[in-house]
């Protein structure tokens, strides 16, 4: 039990507790380093002496101290400064208003120093995954569909580079925004994702990170105020996370979109997200999260799945394709077009993009041919591709809903249902 409450620690502030780590040590290695060894101390120290009141401000203490320890080792002065300034930090109110404004300032700081121009695009969001969401460096090489040895070194490269080029930890000024506005965009919306649709995870979603991107979007929306780009990823988010609690049944498994109990959307937040959306375009700069979060507000304000008005959203698709031509966005496209002009016309351009190969290990791929296949009444076809979707999918909930559908297709497949092969 005690070893389940240091992951699910480890899980849920582990990134907080870094990027502050980052910012009083100078150092993504000795960071890393003080807060394992922090962990560690919590495995020795907890069984015998009782979970603490607060155990992330314990690890954050026990992680500092140590952190200055190594500094001292290396010979560096730096130590003698920390520990001057530590007495005062320790009686932070960690649950505070102020301290959670310095949070979500540490996390973005180490945003910007992630998204550093000097950092290939690759080791930026390599490197945001392995700090901000505490990911290990097996999984990221999944999610980047890469052998584990290139992913190391890609991370140890960049914190290399970080180091060797003096990288500040800093939010830049303004003048120099426009250089890293569009990386850390990206690097907020990829921490969304993996909250959104965990990769490699028994559950559908892990809300802790989609929580804190959020929080991280706003504190970008404040510091940029009036950027319409900042301003759409905080409405592309909230409008996604609106349907957070109808996209799992009781058991786990995947609901899809067309499925869901839409009572059960969070008002609220789709409220907000229509609100920051207006506002992002009045300012008649367009931009791709501009773009995403029109689609999501038409599926938003959909009163049901069958009124969802496709064709603005397939022509949606091709706008935002002009920003980002890329097969997964493609693969969105051709999905949005077969709900407009019919299945048949999104698989021809699903099929195309299959033949190219750069999405062949990606799950949404075979899953998307599997369902306009089933929709079409090709059930055979159909069968064969949830197969494809089962065999390149590692998350349980998504798991339970492709072999529902699997079997399905097989139960419609014996039951005289139109076969074309």
């Amino acid at each position: 039990m005690l070893t389940r409450a240091i992951e699910t620690l480890h899980r849920r502030e582990g990134g907080r507790i870094l990027a502050g780590l980052i910012r009083r040590l100078g150092s993504f290695d000795l960071a890393e380093e003080a807060l394992q060894d922090a962990y560690a101390r919590a495995l020795e120290k907890w069984p015998v002496e009782g979970l603490p009141d607060n155990p992330a401000a314990w690890l954050t203490l026990v992680a500092k101290r140590r952190g200055i320890d190594l500094l001292r080792r290396q010979g560096r002065n730096d130590g003698d400064t920390l520990l001057a300034t530590l007495a005062a930090e320790e009686t932070e109110a960690v649950d505070g208003e102020a301290a959670q404004a310095g949070v979500a300032d540490d996390r973005l700081r180490l945003i910007f120093t992630c998204c550093h121009p000097a950092l290939a695009q690759s080791a930026q969001a390599a490197l945001a995954l392995r700090t901000l969401c505490q990911l290990t460096t097996a999984e990221i090489a999944r999610a980047f569909v890469e052998p584990e040895a290139t992913t190391a070194q890609k991370l140890v490269r960049a914190k290399r580079k970080i180091a060797q080029a003096r990288i500040p930890y800093e939010i830049p000024a303004r003048e120099a925004l426009p250089d890293r506005l569009a990386a850390v965009l990206a690097v907020i919306y990829l921490v969304f994702n993996e909250g959104y649709a965990a990769g490699d995870h028994e559950a559908l979603l892990r809300p802790d990170l989609c929580t804190e991107a959020i929080r991280l979007g706003r504190v970008l929306a404040q510091t940029l105020p009036g950027e319409p780009e900042a301003l759409a990823l905080l409405a592309l988010m909230l409008l996604h996370d609106s349907r957070r609690e109808a996209r799992s049944d009781a058991g786990g498994a995947l609901v899809p979109l067309e499925e869901q109990d839409r009572t059960q959307w969070d008002r609220g937040k789709i409220a907000e997200g229509l609100a920051l959306l207006d506002e992002a375009m009045l300012r008649r700069q367009p931009g791709p999260y501009q773009i995403q979060a029109a689609i999501a507000a038409l599926h938003a304000q959909a009163a049901e799945a069958t009124v969802t008005d496709w064709r603005q959203i397939s022509a949606l698709y091709g706008a935002l394709l002009r920003h980002l031509p890329t097969p997964v966005v493609e693969l969105n496209a051709a999905v949005a077009l077969a709900m407009a002009d019919g299945a048949e016309a999104g698989l021809r351009w699903i099929e195309r993009l299959e033949a190219g190969g750069a999405l062949a290990d990606y799950y949404l791929l075979h899953a998307a041919r599997a369902d306009l296949l089933r929709r079409a009444g090709r059930y055979e076809e159909a069968q064969q591709a949830y197969r494809q979707a089962l065999a390149h999918n590692r998350n349980r909930a998504v798991h339970a809903y492709l072999l529902r559908r699997l079997l399905e297709t097989e139960s419609a497949g014996t039951g005289g249902g139109r076969n074309n092969k």
